[in-house]
């Protein structure tokens, strides 16, 4: 690949914007990157790990002459981030974001920036329930969608390039509407996410299963809760306060089909129970046939050490 932007600023540095640094220089997309951290500890991390060229104390300082500035901080943090860095942008720059909600960003950092840069916000739909500077790697979005949003008179060269950028990690690269966005991630992340914390939280109050029978049989399902329930706190806590009205929505469908089960176990209702999971397998299957997951034995985890 050629490079894209001579310079990319990361705000934040953890997993995602770790991840597209080390994808960025391999495959020469960056001519230099810049970064921050809002901790000191991580900002020291980084110039040890040296995924960064540069890492500055502040965002107004990271940002200057960037051709791509990359949002990669709680959504709660965005506003006040926009107001710091927006005297300091370049003109012409492009800002996106990773953000796993779409219209809150809209709202916080949109307004705060200043009409001569593109504002494109984006949300790469890759991650693991690791966090923190040490834990990107460079296949991270290697076969996984990114979704770009951009502004109906959005700059068209603005977002050929950002997604280029994507593209050229890896990733599978789709527009789409911003509340058509924040409804299809209630539905395919942020509901999950809220049912595993709470099936996790669930076992923790359940004082007639020990801690050790937790721990020993977990293999049988909840193991795979607890991976996802071990995701960063501060992110998830800002995804549930500013997707309220699709994450309660989806919420309240699937409380009915909750029901609608419990009926069909009490009442011993065998159809119902056998063509409802008939059906849950089989976009098992699609997701496996569309490349994003395995069915190799045991998720391919390989074997238990």
């Amino acid at each position: 690949m050629s490079e894209i932007y001579n310079r990319v600023a990361l705000i934040g540095l953890g997993l995602i914007a770790s991840s597209m640094a080390y994808a960025m220089r391999r495959d020469g997309l960056a001519r230099t990157i810049t970064g921050t951290a809002r901790s000191r500890e991580t900002r020291d991390i980084v110039r040890e790990i040296g995924f960064c060229d540069e890492v500055f104390d502040t965002a107004a300082e990271a940002v200057k002459d960037a051709d791509l500035v990359v949002l990669a901080v709680p959504i709660g943090a965005m506003e006040a981030l926009a107001r710091e860095i927006a005297p300091h942008l370049k003109a012409g720059a492009t800002v996106t974001d990773v953000g796993s909600v779409k219209r809150a960003v809209i709202d916080a950092v949109g307004p705060n920036l200043p009409n001569t840069v593109h504002f494109i916000p984006g949300h790469p739909l890759a991650g693991t329930e690791h966090s923190g500077p040490r834990s990107g790697f460079a296949e991270l979005f290697e076969n996984r969608w990114c979704i770009l949003v951009p502004p109906e008179d959005g700059d068209a060269e603005a977002v050929s390039r950002l997604r280029a950028l994507w593209e050229g990690m890896g990733s599978h690269v789709e527009m789409m509407e911003v509340d058509h966005h924040d409804l299809a991630l209630a539905v395919t992340s942020h509901c999950p996410h809220l049912i595993a914390y709470t099936m996790v939280g669930v076992a923790d109050d359940l004082r007639r299963v020990t801690d050790s029978e937790v721990i020993k049989y977990s293999a049988a399902g909840f193991r795979d809760f607890t991976r996802i329930a071990a995701s960063d706190p501060t992110m998830w806590r800002d995804v549930f306060l500013n997707n309220k009205e699709a994450t309660l929505e989806i919420l309240g469908r699937f409380t009915e089909e909750l029901f609608a089960l419990q009926r069909a176990i009490r009442t011993g209702d065998g159809d119902h129970l056998f063509d409802y999971f008939t059906r849950t397998r089989a976009i098992r299957r699609g997701i496996i046939e569309a490349g994003q997951d395995t069915d190799a034995p045991n998720f391919g985890r390989g074997k238990a050490k």
